[in-house]
């Protein structure tokens, strides 16, 4: 449970990072790094999101499900 938990957090952090690109692009009018950094963030979390879960996955915390016809 607790590394669903942890997952989720990770994904909000993936989501607030994508908000924070949108609004320093928006805000900044492209004149400024903040949004190539906050979407680079992104990219980072999102690799590292992916690794934890295969890793997850390999030490049998979590298991995957699919959808049943």
């Amino acid at each position: 449970m607790l590394a669903k938990l942890v997952v989720v957090a990770i994904f909000v952090g993936v989501l607030a990072s994508l908000a924070s690109g949108l609004l320093f692009l928006v805000k900044d009018r492209g004149r400024s790094e903040r949004t190539v950094r906050a979407l680079t963030m992104r990219v980072g979390i999102s690799i590292g999101l992916l690794v934890l879960l295969v890793v997850l996955w390999a030490l049998g915390l979590i298991q995957p499900h699919g959808i049943r016809p």
